[in-house]
């Protein structure tokens, strides 16, 4: 048998190939073994398959407003599909008062063991930062889990008022001061009315109550002129036919009330969207957050849920709490500039 000097060079370049390729794999799989227990660790304990503790106790969620009012609403819906997902009950307790700053306090101070939660608002998750000048909490306390609903506000007044129109109400604010009831100071019924105030020129008199609730009870006993409310707890008295729509906050026309022009239709160019959503004290661990986001995803994605959603006139969320806390981080620099401009400053 005979070589010939390429063959032979053919083998000996084989036979150095394999050395190398050994070396090499045995390298990959030393780098494998290294950053693979970081990149499981890096994962949710769901997703790695890990078990999570089963939950013990009952999960609080606490309302920073009154009873009745949208944030008490959608924190009673999300509640009982939640209870059944988890295996606890999940309560709702009503911590009103200071723009909804001192229910956010409690939660803010509670035990980062994600028994204890916030359903969170516009006003003190996002207004209330650049509105007042001390607050009993930061907005590094809590951490975002999931947006639970997005809703436009109302402009509404009561069914026996003259008032049919928001050129009418504008009229009749040039004859004498109107007043206005708001769901607290900061809320976005409050930066609402502000906002109306600034686009129209019209002098009011804002009268703050502890939640939507009670506000909506001043309108209903016609100790107010009108108010600019959360759509869901005003759409009961406007179906009902004891309160009267005006105008629609959003950028279109809600589905459920489609005969109401926008406020940029009725001559008032502003546009604001009140949100909801669940919050957990900072130092909550990331496991926990994430289960509680997929518990409130898997609620909100239930055909009682998303008909109830629907019915409110407001659009499901189910961000993740990534994206939720990106979310709140813009509308705070947004509300920021909004209070700013309109000189609004409290103790």
């Amino acid at each position: 048998m005979t070589f010939s000097f390429t063959t032979l060079c053919r083998c000996r370049s084989a036979h150095a190939a394999r050395p190398l390729r050994a070396g090499r794999q045995r390298l990959a799989l030393t780098v494998l073994t290294i950053i693979a227990p970081a990149l499981l660790a890096a994962l949710p304990a769901s997703a790695q398959g890990v078990p999570l503790e089963p939950l013990e106790r009952p999960i609080t969620i606490v309302v920073p407003a009154a009873a009745g009012g949208t944030t008490d609403i959608v924190a009673r819906v999300l509640a009982g599909p939640m209870g059944k997902d988890l295996g606890v009950p999940v309560v709702v307790e009503n911590k009103g008062g200071g723009g909804g700053s001192i229910g956010t306090a409690q939660v803010a101070r509670a035990k980062p063991d994600g028994h204890t939660l916030l359903m969170g608002n516009i006003g003190p998750v996002a207004i209330n930062f650049s509105l007042y000048k001390q607050l009993s909490y930061k907005e590094s306390d809590l951490r975002g889990i999931t947006n639970v609903i997005s809703v436009p506000n109302v402009l509404v007044v009561h069914a026996d008022s003259p008032v049919r129109s928001v050129p009418e109400l504008l009229a009749l604010a040039r004859t004498r001061r109107l007043n206005v009831a708001t769901s607290g100071v900061g809320q976005s019924s409050h930066m609402s009315c502000e906002m109306f105030r600034q686009k129209t020129g019209i002098e009011i008199t804002l009268v703050p109550f502890s939640g939507a609730a009670p506000a909506v009870t001043a309108l209903l006993g016609q100790q107010v002129d009108f108010v600019i409310d959360n759509l869901p707890s005003s759409m009961p008295h406007i179906k009902a036919g004891k309160f009267r729509a005006l105008a629609i906050t959003g950028a279109t026309r809600s589905a459920q009330l489609p005969e109401v022009p926008t406020m940029a239709e009725a001559g008032v160019p502003m546009q604001v969207t009140a949100w909801f959503g669940l919050l957990a004290p900072a130092g909550t661990p990331d496991a926990m957050i994430e289960r509680l986001q997929q518990s409130a995803r898997k609620a909100m994605q239930t055909p009682e849920v998303l008909q109830r959603w629907a019915g409110l006139g407001g659009v499901p969320g189910g961000q993740t709490p990534a994206e939720y806390d990106a979310f709140i981080a813009q509308e705070r620099k947004h509300w920021a500039r909004i209070v700013k401009a309109a000189g609004l400053s409290l103790e």
